[in-house]
């Protein structure tokens, strides 16, 4: 039978397999989740997240100086906070005396052409461990109230010099609320990278551990999104395009492609997706058996992202990729 179609032709070589790639990956497509401490002389790696730490101040302005050297172009910090300074309103997320905003400041001002993302939700600062303000006699969380303290986060953040507010709580109407305060305070140029659909997953569990963020009580399916449910992402990341946000994230990964898919198909906004601790650490303990190759495995599921429909991923393995992509 004589073949006049063959695919294979495009396979062939190297050189042809790069030049007739739909999808490449780049320095500039990556965020890298990094872990603060409060004490600033302090390096602990994070046990469920090998190669990930919480450090201090000291030790993580040392460790971007290297990371920014080597073509990091973005970054979303995370606060480890201490117990003592917690209550239920998550006050100490605005306070001046705040470590994280000090440390947002270093930051900007060592490395002004750095993107800064920061994150808004009362869960690492709550003493409850929830994402919004619990009601002390239902256990319910209260939505309309919880708005209040992340405005007053949001604008702080802003303040402290934060290119990208990143809303990671799942309450109704934040984007809204955050979008006019931040007008209002002449915060104009500053970013809102929506957490749009953040699916109430399974997959968390080492990010809790790193922020000792896990919920007191309960679980934070009331506000996080059913994994079962396609159709209401579409709707969540419509609503918070309204209301003004201008990047629309997808968490977790891997799992939810579908869900990228969806959003970058059907809204021009760019779209992001958080390759969550579980992911990380699921690579890395089968890279450790032997039952994978790590390098290999990052990415293929790198490039997945961006083949789904993805212009950036927050990943762990930031650092990893900044190396297999040199020339």
């Amino acid at each position: 039978m004589k073949q006049l179609k063959r695919p294979r032709r495009l396979r062939n070589s190297k050189a042809i397999r790069e030049l007739c790639a739909e999808n490449n990956l780049n320095l500039s497509d990556f965020i890298y989740p990094m872990f603060c401490h409060f004490d600033e002389g302090v390096k602990e790696e994070i046990s469920s997240m090998p190669g990930q730490f919480r450090q201090g101040r000291e030790y993580l302005i040392k460790d971007l100086k290297n990371l920014v050297k080597s073509g990091l172009k973005a970054i979303c910090l995370f606060p480890l906070v201490e117990e003592k300074l917690k209550d239920s309103m998550g006050s100490y997320s605005y306070s001046e005396s705040n470590y994280y905003l000090d440390l947002i400041k270093e930051i900007k001002n060592l490395y002004p052409e750095l993107i800064i993302m920061t994150d808004v939700a009362l869960d690492p600062y709550s003493s409850d461990g929830h994402d919004g303000i619990v009601d002390k006699k239902t256990g319910k969380i209260l939505n309309d109230e919880s708005l209040l303290v992340l405005e007053k986060m949001s604008i702080a953040q802003a303040r402290a010099g934060a290119d990208i507010i990143g809303p990671s709580d799942m309450m109704d109407g934040r984007i809204r609320v955050i979008r006019e305060a931040l007008e209002r305070e002449k915060f104009i140029d500053t970013m809102i990278m929506s957490y749009s659909a953040k699916y109430a997953s399974s997959y968390y569990g080492p990010f809790r551990e790193a922020l000792n963020s896990a919920p007191k009580s309960g679980d934070k399916k009331t506000y996080q999104m059913d994994p079962r449910n396609l159709k209401v992402a579409l709707k969540e990341a419509k609503l918070d395009v309204a209301e003004g946000a201008d990047i629309l994230m997808v968490k977790p990964g891997q799992p939810y492609l579908d869900v990228v898919s969806l959003l970058a198909r059907n809204l021009t906004q760019p779209i992001s997706v958080y390759q969550v601790s579980g992911e990380y650490a699921m690579i890395k303990a089968a890279s450790e058996k032997g039952w994978i190759d790590e390098r290999s495995v990052v990415l293929e599921s790198a490039i997945s992202f961006k083949r789904a429909g993805a212009s950036m991923v927050l990943s762990y393995f930031t650092r990893d990729i900044l190396n297999y992509l040199k020339p």
